[in-house]
């Protein structure tokens, strides 16, 4: 999608990397996210959990996001945000949790104006975004939303190597 929408403003595309924190036993639900850049994102729910066991998680999962970028970065060079017009794509938005961390990791690297973009999220979902960035584009608020998946007909998982072709093959026009 970013791929897409970047070509389409005849801008540059990057990725933030962004991990979420899964619950004890239970690692699909989330309790929070950490961005490659540490910040981390903390659920409602997270104050149910030891601050330990959030802190070392966060740290366990920032070493595998360090090395998801460095992954990247002999194929596509982080761009910096600094003073530009930062769109943050998803292919839909569900706890938000995500998404809360990622544009917390851009905003603190001060840019010009803000911007998430998804086709979907639910209606107490986008609630989590104001005040958190300049402009929010979600094309639908269903009410009966359960999960991303349930938007799409097919909804595969993107892969590191799907994201390394898209990333070589380079749109960056600046």
């Amino acid at each position: 999608m970013a791929k897409i929408l970047a070509e389409r403003l005849n801008g540059d595309m990057d990725v933030v990397l962004v991990k979420k924190i899964g619950a004890p036993g239970n690692p699909e639900c989330a309790i929070g996210s950490v961005s490659e850049y540490g910040t981390i994102h903390r659920s409602d729910d997270a104050h149910m959990f030891p601050e330990k066991y959030i802190q070392d998680t966060a740290k366990e999962v920032l070493e595998k996001l360090h090395k998801r970028r460095q992954q990247y970065s002999p194929v596509h060079k982080a761009l910096d945000p600094k003073g530009r017009v930062v769109i943050v794509v998803d292919d839909g938005i569900a706890t938000g949790s995500t998404m809360l961390a990622a544009v917390r990791a851009i905003r603190q690297q001060h840019p010009k104006k803000l911007i998430i973009a998804a086709p979907v999220a639910p209606p107490d979902t986008v609630s989590l975004f104001q005040g958190e960035v300049d402009e929010l584009v979600i094309l639908e608020t269903p009410p009966n939303f359960y999960a991303v998946g349930q938007f799409y007909d097919e909804f595969p998982q993107v892969e590191d190597d799907d994201v390394l072709r898209i990333l070589a093959a380079g749109i960056n026009k600046h």
